[in-house]
């Protein structure tokens, strides 16, 4: 008989002594005091910390008009939605806020998903599968759930080298021009935080009869005007054909979406088992990220002051010689480059400095490349930064970790 347990416990141990063994940090968010938390310690103990790898980018999760709005519909329709989109899950909070999403990137319709995985993986699944001979073109470093969509398309997969705008035609001037195509690619990469050249990118996809797809979760209320993303800031969302966004990171809460033309978007709604099968968004959820839609795209001082930040957290880094990766955005990956002592690292700034932030390593990213990606938000006062700064800079030299970037 087959011995499962051993099998599985060999695999686990393997993993531990690469040090790639991921641990959960059982954490509680005090409200109003955001970045700070409190940690549960496996032996019971339980203290303050700062986190300094959260993806609520700017703290909407706490905002004072989403826990109020959340409050209100609790209030009014209870917890659950009822049923997926199509049997009773349907809620006035869902239509009102599939519309801000498509009027924030100026789209004819948008589509809410439960998570942002989920509709990269349904929306580019469905439009593979219903274009017949698609072909569809992907960023080498796109997100794990574009590669799922794209597989589960069962297209021909052209895959492109990252960012590169030359590759990429090279490889659409290879396939027959009546054939569909479908250009896949991130505004914001979030593990060495660079952008891609959507106009450049927009520009072939014209020239060679393709349809764009951006996903935008790493900039969706991050940029532009409206807090639009990358296209909007660029001035470019009108030539993306359909943009993916989600809700749980600038906009603090959960889910997902895509917004593009009423035929693309109802196509994906219609044929893709991932809204048929599938409960909806708690109203809740939804009624929250109205109000964080609302929010962001009304104000930019959340968005500005989060850029400051980044940008003192860099420079700061950088002044100390740590390798730090100077990025275009608010994204601030420090390059460790071994998944045992980036473990190391993680560990002795919780256990030491009372700041969490989690090791970043393969298969996230590529093997000798791994990291801890720092995220300050709007609250990490420069007080913070320099305590941060001050706690890297002294472990880097106890544990002898390369400086060179």
């Amino acid at each position: 008989m087959f011995d499962y347990e051993t099998r599985l416990r060999q695999s686990l141990s393997q993993l531990k002594a690469e040090g790639r063994y991921r641990e959960f940090a059982d954490l509680k968010r005090i409200r109003g005091e955001m970045p700070e938390a409190i940690f549960h310690a496996t032996d019971g103990s339980e203290r303050r910390v700062t986190v300094w790898c959260s993806n609520d980018y700017l703290g909407m999760g706490q905002h004072p008009q989403v826990l109020a709005a959340m409050h209100k519909a609790l209030d009014e329709t209870g917890a659950g939605s009822g049923g997926t989109r199509n049997i009773a899950g349907t809620s006035r909070f869902h239509v009102e806020l599939e519309g801000e999403l498509a009027r924030l990137h100026g789209k004819d319709r948008a589509l809410l998903f439960n998570s942002g995985y989920m509709a990269n993986e349904a929306a580019l699944s469905a439009l593979g599968r219903l274009l017949a001979g698609c072909v569809i073109f992907s960023d080498e470093l796109n997100h794990a759930s574009m590669i799922e969509g794209i597989q589960h398309s069962r297209c021909e997969k052209q895959i492109f080298k990252h960012n590169d705008v030359a590759d990429l035609e090279r490889k659409l001037r290879m396939v027959d021009p009546a054939r569909p195509k479908i250009i896949a690619f991130e505004s914001v990469y979030s593990m060495d935080g660079d952008v891609a050249p959507i106009a450049e990118f927009c520009a072939l996809a014209k020239q060679y009869g393709a349809l764009t797809y951006l996903d935008e979760v790493h900039a969706v209320g991050m940029y532009g005007t409206t807090g639009g993303g990358i296209a909007e800031r660029d001035g470019v969302a009108h030539q993306v054909d359909m943009i993916e966004g989600t809700l749980a990171k600038a906009f603090g809460l959960m889910g997902g979406y895509i917004a593009g033309s009423d035929a693309l978007v109802d196509a994906v709604r219609s044929f893709a088992p991932g809204v048929i099968f599938t409960t909806s968004l708690a109203p809740v959820l939804a009624a929250g990220a109205v109000a964080s839609v609302r929010h962001l795209m009304a104000s930019d001082a959340e968005r500005r002051l989060q850029q400051h930040h980044a940008h003192l957290l860099k420079q700061s880094l950088h002044a100390r010689g740590l390798p730090v990766v100077m990025s275009q955005t608010h994204i601030v990956p420090v390059i460790v480059g071994c998944a045992t002592r980036c473990k190391a690292l993680t560990d002795a700034l919780l256990a030491e400095h009372d700041i969490y932030v989690q090791p970043i390593n393969y298969p996230t990213v590529p093997r000798g490349t791994e990291r801890i990606r720092l995220t300050p938000g709007p609250a990490h006062s420069p007080e913070r930064i320099a305590k941060l700064v001050d706690a890297l800079d002294r472990l880097w030299g106890r544990l002898e970790l390369s400086r060179a970037a």
